[in-house]
């Protein structure tokens, strides 16, 4: 591969192109159909008339998220093999002018300002082909992950090696911290799942996945010994009425929350869903 080779998300790709949009549908009907109460929106439900020439009537949902990780193949073990996601194809080996600028050229900006050199940030030299990205993408039912990995360009594609560190504090009360919600399904058992997915974690040697408790824990055993009722959030007040959550940890130390919508809330998301098909729909 070039030094100039360009990088995944080259718009001008059409077989990418035509795989990523089919991705798109399957995320918007699995949305769908996984939100869904009632096809139409109550009489209740305020539908805002959108200007169809506005940024968000040009958009049909959200593609993916991505997520930066330390290790791919644990990161793909995790995201396939214990949440049972699917590949969609995996790509890498990026390199050259066009990468570095299209996704870093912000970051030598700041290293131009701070008087120092990019490295020192965290600004790998794709442009060079010092470092390389690497790129898996998983499908889930309703949502597209992308797991990238930066590595220096002697360490084999997929390997735990990357070329940066990993943050140190991973709250989630740090502005900019994204997290990726899973939707469990009305019918699981949610103590049970949040149990066996540490389990399952845990046997493949993934101790960093651990779950929050709704119990007050100062240490990992206290945590572990907590019983499996306090795995579950079960909320009860409007507008959040039938929330069940639990926030967790993945194993890159990603933040991670896990969630069943049920009764009135499950409703004001399926109404707010056909609103808004409606709104693109009329536009």
């Amino acid at each position: 591969m070039s030094r100039d080779q360009r990088p995944a998300t080259q718009p001008d790709d059409p077989e990418r192109r035509a795989i990523l949009r089919a991705a798109g549908g399957v995320a918007i009907g699995g949305i769908a159909a996984a939100l869904a109460v009632d096809a139409t929106a109550s009489a209740e439900t305020p539908v805002a008339t959108r200007d169809p020439g506005s940024l968000g009537a040009r958009l049909q949902g959200v593609q993916h998220f991505g997520l930066t990780v330390q290790n791919m193949e644990r990161a793909y073990e995790f995201y396939t093999a214990v949440l049972g996601g699917t590949e969609v194809f995996r790509h890498g080996d990026f390199q050259g002018e066009a990468v570095q600028n299209t996704l870093l050229a912000d970051q030598e900006i700041l290293a131009n300002q701070l008087g120092v050199n990019p490295r020192t940030i965290g600004v790998p030299d794709l442009r060079d082909g010092a470092q390389r990205l690497d790129v898996r993408f998983i499908q889930f039912d309703n949502v597209v992950i992308e797991l990238l990995q930066y590595r220096d360009a002697d360490q084999p594609m997929g390997g735990p090696k990357a070329f940066a560190e990993p943050l140190e504090h991973m709250s989630p009360a740090f502005p900019r911290m994204m997290h990726i919600c899973f939707y469990v399904r009305d019918d699981v058992d949610f103590n049970q799942f949040i149990a066996d997915l540490e389990a399952e974690s845990a046997k493949r040697g993934m101790t960093q996945v651990r779950a929050n408790r709704i119990i007050r824990v100062s240490t990992e055993e206290e945590r572990k010994a907590a019983p499996l009722r306090a795995n579950t959030n079960k909320v009860t007040v409007a507008p959040s009425d039938g929330w069940e959550l639990i926030y967790c940890k993945g194993p890159e130390g990603e933040q991670l929350e896990f969630v069943k919508a049920l009764g009135p809330v499950k409703k004001r998301f399926a109404d707010a869903l056909a609103a808004h098909l409606q709104l693109a729909s009329a536009n």
